[in-house]
């Protein structure tokens, strides 16, 4: 699961209030106060002597809630100051034999010693308020998203249509038509950004679902001292760009669970709440180790009623949004793939087939600059005429680029330079297609 490299997403200008402000107290935070407690013991046992400073930027709390807890603790002699200068910033907390010991204790409820989480509630209605269908589409922002594309303009005005409707997207063809690379393109239609907790607390359980593999941060236009007392954003959110998690063939139905970690006794958010205000993608539909009609079974009441359900260890289940705009890419027709009643789930259902030869030429001469490889027209005819012609092969999206790479790398590997020459593009296509 990642975030397709090279994808700029295109963004509106975020309101500065986007990021919740700060809490000022501990009700505010919406935790229990011994449960804060806890993760203070918790980052003090890792860490050892922690200034103050420090303890505000790995906790994601301001000073005005850690100074009642941490008075609590020295009260309950869990933790000393050892260390006090002029300034505030350089005093330093550290355990006693005490707050070592009663840590143990925590530690066997749970390892989490991250940023304090927030609550099941404050992130349900953060999702809802910042919901992929608030996203505005226009034909104007596809055109420029999908600049330089061989794309037919039919199948542009689907993929724009799609996007504003929020629903699930199927993408459907022949393999090589270039169906993952429009799906993950997706991503440049995209705007706004959204704020995304480091962690959720369920039940008294942390679920930690920040992943920089996945989401990627905005630098914030909120500023101050980290000690300051006054209102500033709360730091347990992070203004990001909308997710794009993208998955294929290793997705199995338990990979749409909280992943509980026997060892460390905190979860790992799935990658659909991952993806929550933005994009899924489900690569090579119909190649996963679970059947289709299983994988489909599992997204019939998420796609229709726009929550999803998940369970703790414990049994306790909960409730969380579906906002993403799932998109299926797969080679396996829709009827085969699943039932009318989960077909008629999906919005969209989007077919990418073989090209026409004007569009097979436009990503052919895109290829050969891209590569250096002198264009001719004698050479695109003989790979048209001889190569797909005489061997009954469509005119598909991927095979420029792979056949101009590999008269590339022959040509390389034989010192001459490459160019269209019957004898280089026939070793290519006969390297690239197998044999019987």
């Amino acid at each position: 699961m990642f975030n397709p490299d090279g994808l700029e997403l295109q963004g509106n200008t975020p309101p500065r209030d986007i990021l919740p402000r700060a809490p000022q107290t501990v009700k505010e935070t919406g935790l229990d106060f011994l449960f804060l407690v806890e993760l203070l013991c918790k980052t003090l046992f890792f860490h050892g002597q922690i200034r103050l400073v420090d303890l505000v930027n790995l906790t994601k709390l301001p000073l005005s809630v850690l100074e009642p807890l941490l008075a609590f603790m020295r009260s309950e002699q869990l933790c000393e100051v050892s260390g006090r200068n002029e300034t505030e910033a350089t005093i330093a907390f550290t355990l006693t034999d005490v707050g070592r010991n009663r840590t143990q204790t925590y530690l066997q409820k749970s390892h989490y010693a991250g940023p304090a989480p927030v609550t099941l509630q404050a992130y349900n209605d953060a999702v809802r308020r910042q919901s992929v269908a608030n996203m505005k589409v226009t034909k104007e922002l596809v055109a420029e998203g999908f600049k330089g594309f061989v794309l037919r303009q039919n199948t542009m005005n689907q993929l724009g249509a799609a996007m504003n409707s929020g629903r699930a997207i199927l993408v459907y063809g022949p393999p090589g038509s270039g169906k993952t690379y429009v799906s993950e393109h997706l991503a440049t239609l995209l705007t706004g950004n959204c704020t995304i907790p480091y962690a959720v607390l369920v039940d008294s359980e942390v679920i930690q679902l920040f992943d920089p593999l996945v989401h990627q941060p905005v630098a914030s236009s909120h500023s101050g001292s980290s000690l300051d007392k006054g209102p500033l954003h709360d730091a347990r959110w992070i203004e990001c760009q909308r997710p794009v998690v993208i998955t294929g063939g290793e997705l199995t139905l338990s990979m749409l669970d909280l992943d509980f970690d026997e060892n460390t006794r905190f979860y790992q958010a799935p990658p659909q709440v991952k993806a929550n205000n933005g994009l899924l993608i489900i690569d090579d539909l119909g190649r996963q180790l679970v059947s289709p009609q299983m994988l489909m079974n599992r997204w019939i009441v998420p796609l229709d009623r726009r929550v999803d359900y998940l369970a703790l260890h414990t049994g306790t289940k909960f409730m969380v949004p579906f906002d993403v705009i799932v998109i299926f890419s797969s080679n396996i027709p829709p009827s085969t793939l699943a039932d009318e009643a989960f077909l008629r789930r999906l919005g969209y259902k989007i077919y990418i087939g073989k090209l026409e030869e004007e569009e097979y030429r436009a990503i052919f001469e895109q290829n050969c600059a891209r590569l250096g490889i002198p264009f001719s027209n004698e050479g695109l005819r003989f790979v048209i005429d001889e190569l797909h012609g005489k061997h009954d092969k469509p005119l598909l999206a991927c095979i420029p680029r792979d056949l101009l790479e590999q008269v590339r790398d022959f040509a390389f590997y034989q010192g001459i330079k490459p160019e269209l020459n019957e004898e280089l593009l026939t070793w290519a296509w006969e390297n690239y297609y197998t044999k019987g």
